[in-house]
C-alpha cells in the first residue's frame, strides 16, 4: 500500500512540475513529493550546537554539519553549527565523571532505538527513519510519544504510522504523547498497539532488556496524574523497589528538560523525575520539542550532579518536522535540529553506550559511554 501510495504520489508530483504548479515540494534528492501523501523524499539539513557540559558520567564525542540556519519545518532546508567552549566549529571531544525483550545477535549487548514525534501523511520523515530501523532488525524501539499526527486516531496509524514504522511493531514498546490523546482515550494508539502499550487506562508499564530495567512513563499529566503520591508515581516507586536492577531506563513523551522554544521543560513530570532520582535510574529518554538534546547528570531540580544525576535526552526526532533551540539550559550539552534521525542506546552490564543516527544524507553524530550508578 506505501508503494502503490508513492507511485501515486510521483505520477502526481510530476505531472504538477510539469505545470509548473507552486505546491510540489523537491527533496535535496531531486524527488516530487505531493505534501498530502507519503511519498518518499530526501532527509532535510539541520542545524547543531554542541557545548562543553560541566560534568557527567562517561565520554562522548560530537559532530555536526557546519551552517547556521534553524529549522522550523521538516520540509525546510536548515543549517548548522558546532560550538565548544571557544565558540569554534567542527568536531567537540566532552569527558566527564562518571516482560523480557529479545536481546540482540548471540554474543551482542542488546540494543534500544528510540525517538519520538514521528509520522504523518504529510510529511515524510518518518520513512527515512523507519529506514533506519529496518537497518538494524534485532534492536528493541521505544517509540516516544505523538507516534502519528493530527490526532492518532485509528486511520492515522493505519494510513501513515503503519506503512514506515508499522514494520517494526512487533519489537516496539510504546509511550503515548498529547497527539495520540488526540483521539478520545488515544484509543487508535492503544488499538493499534495493544498489550505492548500496557493498560489502556493507565499508559505507564516496565520490562527488562537484558540486564537493564525499562520504565515506560505516561507524561499527559492532564489525564494520567504525575504528581506525588498519585496513582502513576507510586507504582514507580513500587516498580523500582521491586526491580532493583544495576541499570535502569525510563522514557515518556514531555521532557523534564529542554532548551527548545516551542515546548521547552516540563514540571509537570517532575515528581516522575524524582522518584527516579531516588530509585537510582540512569537515563530518561523524551520527545515533544521536536530537536536533539543531551544533558549531563542532573538531580530533580536541574542540577548537576555526576554521582547520582539522571542523564537524559531528547529525541523529537521520529520526522514529523523541527522546532528551533534556545539558549541552553544548565546541564545542556549538544543541541542539534533540523536533522531526522534515532537515538541507539547499547545496553552493557554496568554501563551504556550512546550514538545519534542521522537519516540518509546527513553527518551530524552524536556519541559517547556512560556507567550505571
Amino acid at each position: 500500500m506505501a508503494r502503490r501510495r508513492a507511485l501515486i504520489a510521483a505520477v502526481g508530483a510530476l505531472c504538477l512540475v510539469v505545470l509548473g504548479a507552486g505546491i510540489v515540494t523537491l527533496g535535496t534528492g531531486g524527488v516530487a513529493r505531493d505534501p498530502a501523501s507519503k511519498a518518499p523524499r530526501a532527509g532535510d539539513t539541520g542545524t547543531a550546537v554542541a557545548v562543553t557540559p560541566t560534568d557527567g558520567p562517561g565520554t562522548s564525542a560530537d559532530s555536526a554539519d557546519s551552517t547556521d540556519v534553524p529549522s522550523t519545518s521538516a520540509s525546510s532546508p536548515a543549517t548548522s553549527v558546532a560550538t565548544a567552549t571557544t565558540a569554534t566549529t567542527s568536531t567537540t571531544a566532552v569527558t566527564a565523571t562518571g516482560g523480557t525483550e529479545p536481546p540482540g545477535p548471540p554474543g551482542a549487548d542488546p540494543v534500544l532505538l528510540a525517538a519520538g514525534d514521528i509520522a504523518s501523511c504529510s510529511s515524510s520523515g518518518d520513512e527515512a527513519t523507519a529506514a533506519l530501523l529496518n537497518a538494524r532488525p534485532t534492536a528493541a524501539v521505544a517509540a516516544l510519544g505523538d507516534n502519528v499526527y493530527e490526532r492518532g486516531s485509528p486511520a492515522e496509524y493505519a494510513g501513515c504510522y503503519a506503512p514506515t514504522w508499522g514494520a517494526s511493531r512487533a519489537r516496539t514498546r510504546p509511550a503515548p504523547g498529547n497527539h495520540d490523546y488526540g483521539t478520545s482515550g488515544a484509543a487508535g494508539y492503544f488499538d493499534y498497539f495493544g498489550a505492548a502499550a500496557g493498560d489502556a487506562a493507565k499508559g505507564y508499564y516496565s520490562y527488562d532488556i537484558g540486564s537493564w530495567h525499562l520504565v515506560a512513563l505516561n507524561s499527559n499529566c492532564s489525564t494520567v496524574s504525575c504528581a506525588a503520591g498519585g496513582a502513576q508515581e507510586r507504582w514507580l516507586r513500587a516498580d523500582l523497589a521491586a526491580h532493583p536492577a544495576a541499570c535502569t531506563l525510563a522514557y515518556w513523551h514531555h521532557p523534564r528538560f529542554s532548551s527548545g522554544t516551542v515546548h521547552g521543560s516540563s514540571t509537570a513530570v517532575g515528581p516522575l523525575w524524582q522518584a527516579l532520582y531516588d530509585g537510582n535510574a540512569d537515563l530518561v529518554l523524551a520527545g515533544h520539542e521536536h530537536s536533539y538534546e543531551r544533558f549531563g547528570p542532573l538531580d530533580p531540580a536541574g542540577r548537576a550532579d555526576p554521582a547520582r544525576g539522571i542523564r537524559s535526552f531528547v529525541v523529537g526526532t521520529g520526522g514529523r518536522s523541527s522546532y528551533p533551540i534556545g539558549a541552553p539550559l544548565p546541564g545542556s550539552e549538544v543541541r542539534s535540529t533540523g536533522t531526522e534521525g534515532l537515538l541507539q542506546v547499547t545496553l552493557r552490564p554496568g554501563g551504556y553506550a550512546w550514538q545519534f543516527l542521522p537519516v540518509a544524507g546527513r553527518t551530524f553524530r552524536d556519541s559517547g559511554t556512560g556507567r550505571c550508578h
